[in-house]
């Protein structure tokens, strides 16, 4: 959990464009400043028309930055819940320090390991949630980080979505000129702040109705496990208001939010209210009892469709119940009607942040709390926490014959380059010198102090590493003819004077070779 931070929330929806604007601070957040747009360019959730949506998104951003006196650069972006698969996988790797101490980098790994499997070219992997890790057989850990061990495992929840929904929305912020912090799934984003955390972990359902669509989400396990998209929301409501009424779209909202109600039996037909109709110059008159007929047969049709695809995965009787927010549930008698299909345990959630006590702002309201109560493992699985690298220092390794090559000089290491400069030099001169006489110029130059290398010996230096390469070979076969040598004198006394033709190994030869005369 970050102790201070600034969250910056987008939520692209098909009726207005939200941001909000969050100081997060030792686990309380204030909210700075709030923008609301009508959104176009948008279609049942779905980006349609990309310039439409980033003037949209540019216009929701200026209203935000003014009223937090804030410069936004930064966003966090929901994902719609449209056709979302949730895929169980697995990774395994062997922890790479020599310690055997598992790492950041370890965990980063494994998360990569398991996001490795075959997804389909029109799907792209949204997040991936760890579940556990295992270290060496012994399961259930949550962070393994500190630990020791030499397998590391881990078994996650793998989200994709449809690479064109994804692809959209990433384009549309960056031509509005923001970068994306975060990408949080919106049941995600609303079950962290409209449910608790026995609710999450014993499961409840999350039904989100919006203006262009309507979702169900079961949460269980403290994570999302299935979710389902009906494609009607409350503008659907709207435009059966403006079809049957004849009117126009703005004043079918208007309507519906000033005289609209969900159920129809608990209205009369004794209240009237005007009409602006297309080709009257004179409103017409409709009662309230009408009106709640044609918003609760749209209503009615969302809840059956919902009921029935909970009901074909066993999620109606979850321990949790229900939880509705959303847009379309700001309608009087919401709630009621949804006891009628999913029983007594139905709830509404609204936020309670000033400002903000709408249900449209629950998706941004929870965007903002996903992401500031991520973990670390969390983190390094969203691909927003900073895993130090872990590169090995770099060894070289010594030239045939015993030599070793001279280091770069640099810092403290200076004198040992100027050393291995001299060394160099024997590579590019007129002779080479015998192994003994190498061994006692090596011994010598420890004794030597550490010296700046000249401009000369840099150049010098820079020449032999660049032909380092081609004296390889020669080296070979020349500490090859002197083993040789070595091999076939053994079993000799120790070589006096090797320019002295009379010394004791050119005496042994000549004895030896009298046999052979």
């Amino acid at each position: 959990m970050r102790n201070q931070e600034i969250f910056v929330s987008l939520d692209i929806g098909t009726t207005s464009i939200k941001v909000v604007v969050a100081e997060y601070i030792n686990g309380n957040i204030n909210i700075i400043g709030v923008g609301n747009e009508k959104s176009r360019g948008l279609s049942r959730g779905v980006i349609v028309d990309i310039d439409d949506t980033v003037n949209s998104i540019q216009r929701a951003i200026s209203q935000a930055e003014r009223k937090a006196n804030v410069k936004i650069n930064e966003v966090i972006v929901g994902v719609p819940s449209n056709q979302i698969m949730v895929e169980d996988c697995h990774g395994m790797i062997a922890v790479a320090s020599d310690n055997r101490e598992i790492t950041a980098l370890d965990v980063e790994n494994v998360i990569n390991a398991a996001k490795v499997r075959s997804v389909p070219p029109e799907r792209e992997i949204i997040s991936i949630i760890p579940e556990e890790f295992i270290v060496d057989g012994f399961n259930g850990i949550k962070d393994p980080r500190g630990m020791i061990g030499v397998r590391l495992e881990l078994y996650a929840r793998l989200i994709t979505g449809p690479r064109t929904i994804i692809h959209n929305i990433r384009r549309c912020v960056q031509k509005a000129g923001l970068s994306i912090s975060e990408l949080v799934v919106q049941p995600e984003a609303i079950a962290s702040v409209a449910l608790s955390a026995d609710e999450r972990e014993f499961g409840t359902v999350v039904v989100d109705m919006g203006g262009g669509q309507s979702s169900a989400s079961i949460m269980y396990d403290g994570q999302m496990k299935y979710s389902f998209v009906d494609q009607e929301g409350g503008d659907f409501v709207t435009k059966d208001i403006s079809v049957i009424l004849n009117t126009s779209l703005d004043s079918a909202e208007r309507i519906k939010r000033e005289y609209g109600f969900a159920i129809a039996s608990q209205t009369t037909d004794d209240e009237y209210f005007p009409v602006e109709t297309v080709g009257k110059k004179e409103p017409v008159r409709v009662d309230e009892h009408y009106l709640a007929e044609i918003i609760e047969a749209r209503l009615v049709q969302i809840f059956e469709t919902l009921y029935e695809e909970l009901n074909r995965v066993d999620g109606l009787d979850l321990p949790g119940g229900y939880v509705l927010t959303g847009g379309a549930v700001s309608l009087p008698g919401v709630l009621d009607l949804a006891k009628r299909y999913f029983g007594s345990k139905v709830r509404l959630f609204i936020p309670e942040e000033m400002g903000m006590r709408n249900p449209i702002y629950t998706t941004s309201l929870g965007m903002i709390e996903y992401a500031a109560n991520l973990d670390d493992v969390h983190r390094i699985a969203q691909g927003t926490f900073a895993v130090p690298s872990q590169a090995a220092p770099r060894q070289s390794m010594p030239p045939q014959g015993g030599q070793r090559r001279p280091a770069p000089s640099s810092g403290r290491n200076q004198g040992q380059a100027a050393r291995g400069q001299q060394s160099g030099d024997l590579f590019g001169g007129q002779r080479r010198q015998p192994a003994n006489e190498t061994n006692q110029m090596a011994n010598d130059q420890r004794t030597m102090p550490d010296t700046m290398p000249s401009s000369n010996q840099q150049e010098d230096y820079q020449q032999y590493n660049s032909f380092d390469d081609d004296y390889r070979y020669e080296d070979a076969a020349y500490y090859d003819d002197y083993s040789q040598d070595d091999e076939a004198n053994k079993y000799s006394e120790p070589v006096t004077d090797q320019s002295n033709g009379n010394g004791i190994t050119a005496k042994v030869r000549d004895f030896f070779q009298t046999f052979f005369d």
